[in-house]
């Protein structure tokens, strides 16, 4: 089957979304591809994320607040883009150890934002 005509332009409009996503991640936060994705509109492309962010042709882009869902660096300790990413993010203020962001819990799903139970109150 051939391309839709307009697929280059559904596929710039979610780089768009998902470069502005990443941008509207604060200073000193952080969050995982698929988090990014689903800010973007995009659930379940958590790889189209790190698709576009691995090009690496955007200017100004906090690439580097962008992690693995369980708050690893993605890139291979012993890289120059590892140290790059834990240098960064340290700048920031968050707290890298062994390659892991430690201290910040992931943004919630929309799931569990829903459906999870109440958080626990104290004793009365």
């Amino acid at each position: 089957m051939p391309p839709k005509p307009n697929a280059p332009a559904a596929a710039d409009a979610a780089r768009q979304r998902i470069l502005a996503a990443v941008r509207a991640i604060p200073a000193g936060e952080v969050a995982g591809y698929g988090e990014v994705a689903r800010r973007a509109g995009l659930p379940g492309r958590a790889r189209l994320v790190a698709r576009i962010l691995s090009a690496g042709d955007e200017p100004g882009l906090p690439w580097h607040r962008v992690l693995r869902s369980d708050g690893r660096i993605a890139f291979p300790a012993d890289s120059d883009g590892f140290d790059e990413q834990v240098q960064r993010l340290r700048a920031e203020g968050v707290r890298v150890e062994a390659g892991r962001v430690r201290g910040q819990r992931a943004a919630p799903t929309l799931d569990e934002m829903l459906w999870a139970p109440p958080p626990a109150r104290g004793k009365r």
